[in-house]
């Protein structure tokens, strides 16, 4: 299935882009694993000097390390509500969450409730195997390491989680709610202009951001350089917006062909 308007990823012009913003699961890597191929394409942009920033719905203890140990400048996690970033001169990580620690504990204590309430309505669906490493949402597994659940119950999640007063947002593997209206949007802009003095609101056409579902509408809808691996028609259905450029490959072949056109074959 082809998502109607997309140009082809040969279309994107490179003369001015400054970084990139990229989705993990299924956009960076593959079959959930890193490949060589993809993370040595994410080491090539760091190192020809773009600014590169995963902006993911994984969970904190999976963002400590990535912003510690990948070749990135920082990582926004769990859909927006925080971004860190590892700081090698002063040997420290910068974390700064939406929420502070009393709200993030007060929402956690609701999530258990509505949790509860997702696992005896829906059955089939899992707890995301990360959970215990978020701050301040909820990841329901719908396919990652539970059989694959059919479209209405990932619907019956979504409506649950929204009767719960929480916003939610589909990805490819989990569906991911949370209490406040963030997204992955909000926070990339707080981080460009806290971390990187950039106003993306004026210097948004220098950045890509590659992605590939449905939680990363925000940001294909704000970028003129918003890209989608190949299976993001696979959420045709789902997107309340469209990337304007699509790989031929599907998810880390679909960066790699990316980081090449960018970087003229690294």
């Amino acid at each position: 299935m082809k998502l109607a308007g997309m140009k082809p990823i040969a279309q994107l012009p490179v003369d001015r882009i400054l970084g990139v913003f990229c989705d993990i699961d299924d956009t960076l890597s593959t079959d959930g694993h890193l490949t060589a191929a993809a993370y040595a394409a994410l080491d090539a942009l760091k190192t020809a000097g773009k600014l590169v920033i995963p902006i993911t719905g994984r969970p904190a203890g999976w963002c400590d390390h990535i912003a510690r140990m990948w070749p990135v400048d920082a990582v926004v996690g769990e859909n927006g509500a925080f971004y860190f970033q590892y700081d090698r001169h002063a040997r420290k990580l910068i974390k700064r969450f939406l929420d502070d620690e009393a709200v993030r504990a007060a929402n956690r204590a609701r999530l258990a409730t509505v949790r509860a309430l997702i696992l005896e309505q829906v059955p089939g669906a899992g707890v995301a195997s990360d959970q215990l490493y978020r701050e301040a949402d909820l990841a329901i597994d719908f396919c990652e390491d539970v059989p694959r659940l059919p479209d209405a119950d990932i619907d019956r999640i979504v409506a649950i989680m929204h009767e719960s007063g929480m916003t939610a947002r589909v990805s490819s593997i989990h569906v991911n709610g949370w209490f406040g209206s963030y997204d992955k949007l909000g926070m990339t802009r707080t981080l460009m202009r806290e971390r990187f003095d950039v106003e993306l609101d004026a210097d948004k056409a220098d950045y890509v951001f590659i992605g590939d579902s449905p939680n990363d509408a925000p940001m294909f809808a704000y970028f003129p350089m918003s890209v989608g691996v190949a299976n993001v028609a696979d959420f045709s259905a789902r997107l309340e917006a469209s990337p304007v450029f699509v790989t031929g490959a599907r998810s880390g072949g679909g960066f790699v062909e990316l980081v090449t056109h960018l970087l003229k074959g690294f």
